[in-house]
């Protein structure tokens, strides 16, 4: 009976001290401002160059390929027109703030009309999306790879130079293939303005 007790007590206070520190954590910095494509973003102070093309809103995206990390098929997002485009765009899945954007789009985006068609764009490989999606239970979304040369970020200028990863961003296209709003992180390590990004969708899926 004692022994009964003294686990039982064990294992409230470790719930308690792992509840404490839920409690405590630091929630994610969200950005409201946007840096301009092709030319740089930050982290902690230090600024990494965006190469290739800067893309602007009222243009139409450039037709590279990309992979399908469900169907492993090429796919060219000049392809969907007639759907609004929510592309999230994160540098890698594994890690914590990626994590929390490709949630966000998957746990709040349920709220978008069904015309929106909710994509996450990563250079990871499509294998790693596809296991990401089904770990975390996020099969509703398009998960679509970079992962070969990173044309589809060099095309837009949001390919780290450094690093070769994607720069964190939020880009809307509306039905005819025009982007309507572009958000590029300023500091890669904080969230982009998803809420921002939901309402403009929304508006752009009432367009006649």
């Amino acid at each position: 009976m004692l022994k009964r007790i003294y686990f039982f007590s064990i294992g409230l206070t470790i719930a308690l001290l792992l509840s404490a520190c839920t409690a405590n954590q630091t929630p994610l910095a969200i950005d409201r401002e946007s840096a301009v494509p092709g030319t740089q973003v930050s982290r902690q102070g230090k600024t990494f160059a965006l190469t290739g093309t800067g893309i602007e809103v009222g243009q139409k995206l450039p037709d590279t390929s990309l992979v399908d990390a469900a169907t492993m098929k090429e796919v060219n997002l000049n392809d969907y027109q007639g759907s609004i485009l929510f592309l999230s765009i994160v540098p890698s899945l594994d890690t914590k703030v990626c994590e929390a954007q490709t949630h966000y789009l998957g746990d709040q985006g349920d709220k978008l009309p069904p015309t929106v068609k909710r994509i996450t764009i990563s250079r990871d490989t499509p294998f790693a999306q596809a296991r990401f999606a089904k770990e975390a239970k996020l099969e509703d979304i398009q998960y679509l790879s970079d992962y070969k040369d990173g044309a589809f970020g060099r095309s837009i200028g949001l390919l780290v130079e450094s690093s070769r990863l994607l720069a964190r961003s939020v880009i809307l296209v509306d039905r005819q293939g025009i982007i309507q709003y572009i958000q590029v992180v300023p500091d890669i390590s904080h969230l982009p303005d998803m809420e921002n990004a939901f309402s403009k969708a929304s508006a752009l899926a009432n367009l006649p």
